[in-house]
């Protein structure tokens, strides 16, 4: 699949082909930096060195106005005006599950295109997807007409599937948070969940989304009684995430509503996220409500 817009496709293109880069060049970077991202969270080398690779290539992109990280404090302007209607933002997760470096386990990368200056709905998302760096290198892209699955080898896309839809029946869900942590109303799903599917969760958003996708079923990261605002960032994580998966026939919420259409504040907002099947977000929704 190509995708029908050029700067889109440049996005997405430049995102495939840094792809067996940043896999290579996890090795030697497995240590941390000193300080923290703008969420408060430990960054990994890695983290940086991701962010700096695709800030550079992705922010050279005519038509993109501006470029977005978790791991950066502000926006990053790319010259062209990011109110104008030609002029897309572009927002990442460098390195999703780099707490994953250490145990030498999967960790992926996030990105979302928006139609919108940012931050902004994920509703004006034109495009969204990611890389899973599993045991094969792998890309889902999202766009308003379909959603795809791709094997990167040296930086070129070969198509798996078109078309990508969840399953009809689930099999898989994977819960973030410390269990203890969890409000007592999401305790009373997921003990509910756990005696229909299968425990499936590995410490990075990626790869558990990619389980659902692939297997049907649900994955969420609830508000905690601790952070009642959610872990993981509305720009970077839940509205592509939440994108990629409302287009291959699934749902998004965090809790109350689609996670893509919450009016953001601020760039680095927090949110609960679950994504999967219709019937088990409506039981979510109806159980936390």
């Amino acid at each position: 699949m190509t995708v029908s817009d050029p700067v889109v496709e440049d996005v997405v293109t430049t995102i495939s082909r840094s792809a067996t880069e940043i896999r290579q060049g996890l090795i030697g970077r497995r240590g941390t930096v000193e300080g923290e991202n703008p969420s408060g969270d430990t960054q990994a080398e890695a983290d940086v060195w991701a962010d700096e690779l695709l800030g550079d290539r992705i922010a050279g992109i005519d038509g993109v106005g501006q470029y977005a990280s978790e791991e950066r404090a502000d926006i990053v302007d790319c010259g062209d005006d990011p109110a104008a209607s030609a002029a897309y933002a572009v927002a990442v997760d460098p390195l999703d599950g780099s707490s994953n470096l250490k145990s030498n386990n999967t960790m992926g990368t996030i990105f979302g295109v928006y139609d919108a200056a940012l931050p902004a709905r994920g509703d004006t998302l034109v495009a969204a997807g990611y890389v899973l760096y599993g045991p094969i290198t792998t890309m889902v892209i999202a766009t308003d007409d379909t959603v795809s699955e791709y094997e990167l080898t040296g930086g070129e896309r070969t198509i798996v599937e078109r078309d990508v839809t969840l399953p009809a029946e689930p099999v898989v869900y994977g819960f973030g948070g410390r269990v203890p942590d969890w409000p007592a109303d999401f305790r009373e799903y997921a003990r509910e969940i756990e005696r229909e599917l299968k425990l499936r969760y590995g410490g990075a958003l990626i790869g558990d989304v990619n389980q659902v996708l692939t297997y049907g079923g649900t994955f969420g990261y609830p508000a905690l009684e601790s952070r009642p605002e959610g872990k993981l960032r509305l720009q970077f994580e839940g509205n592509p995430i939440g994108y990629v998966v409302e287009q291959a026939g699934g749902r998004s919420s965090n809790g109350t509503q689609s996670l893509l259409t919450v009016d953001p504040d601020e760039l680095h907002d927090r949110t609960p996220l679950h994504v999967g099947n219709d019937d088990l977000i409506d039981r979510l929704e109806s159980t936390v409500a």
